[in-house]
């Protein structure tokens, strides 16, 4: 029997609204300010025709240039973005790594926005104060969860965003160029959670630039290129692809 996918994206397309730059004067628009919403503009294919299946346990890279459509690829999965056409069947929760932080209050604490980007991410207030220490731990910053956010380097915030995200238990993970989270240390520690993602046969699909980590981690790889997608079922074949563009 054919095992059953965890995400299915059906003859997915997508497009946006282009509106064209005017130049108006402030006089033309209060004599005429119907012209406000007659601006001129064009819909622009970002994706066309995608069809992809993702099984149990894959850890599926996605590579392409960038604007080739890869993060809206993955925000359409995630349920960010609506397709134009086509659809997507989850089976599965989902923890989505697409903007690490999205939702931190910089006027609070950093234990105040673990609490708040926890919910976010889908956390109750039990398991958040359960996994607190371990977040703390991992993202290295016991002396600073009192110090209001505004006051962390961008390093000490998007470690803490991840600490928070990776503590998520979800079957499927989706992540949007996270590998360069934090310094080499930290980055190290992040190759762990990753590699116990593999061990756990968490389902994961990642953008990714860096050909290294398609062909360390990834089991399958697909190249997109002007929206379209191609799947040369070999990480060397795709990578070699991403390279010559």
């Amino acid at each position: 029997m054919e095992q059953k996918p965890v995400i299915e994206v059906k003859d997915v397309s997508k497009s946006f609204y282009l509106p064209h730059e005017r130049h108006d004067t402030l006089v033309e628009y209060l004599t005429n300010p119907i012209r406000l919403f007659r601006r001129n503009g064009e819909m622009y294919q970002v994706l066309k025709d995608i069809d992809l299946k993702v099984y149990p346990g894959e850890f599926l890279g996605i590579m392409g240039r960038n604007g080739c459509g890869k993060s809206t690829l993955l925000k359409i999965i995630a349920g960010i973005y609506a397709p134009t056409t086509g659809k997507i069947i989850i089976n599965g929760s989902v923890a989505p790594f697409l903007e690490l932080g999205v939702g931190f209050n910089q006027e609070l604490s950093g234990r105040e926005n673990v609490f708040l980007n926890g919910i976010i991410l889908g956390m109750n207030k039990k398991k958040i104060r359960q996994k607190y220490d371990e977040i703390v731990q991992f993202a290295e910053l016991e002396k600073f969860m009192e110090m209001p956010l505004k006051n962390y380097s961008s390093g000490m915030k998007v470690r803490l965003a991840f600490s928070i995200a990776i503590m998520t238990d979800a079957e499927i993970y989706i992540l949007d160029e996270v590998l360069s989270v934090g310094d080499i240390a930290f980055q190290k520690k992040c190759d762990g959670v990753f590699a116990k993602f593999k061990k756990d046969k968490k389902t994961v699909i990642l953008v990714t630039h860096s050909a290294d980590a398609v062909k360390k981690l990834c089991t399958r790889a697909v190249f997109l290129k002007d929206g379209i997608m191609h799947d040369y079922h070999d990480l060397n074949k795709v990578v070699e692809a991403y390279i010559n563009g």
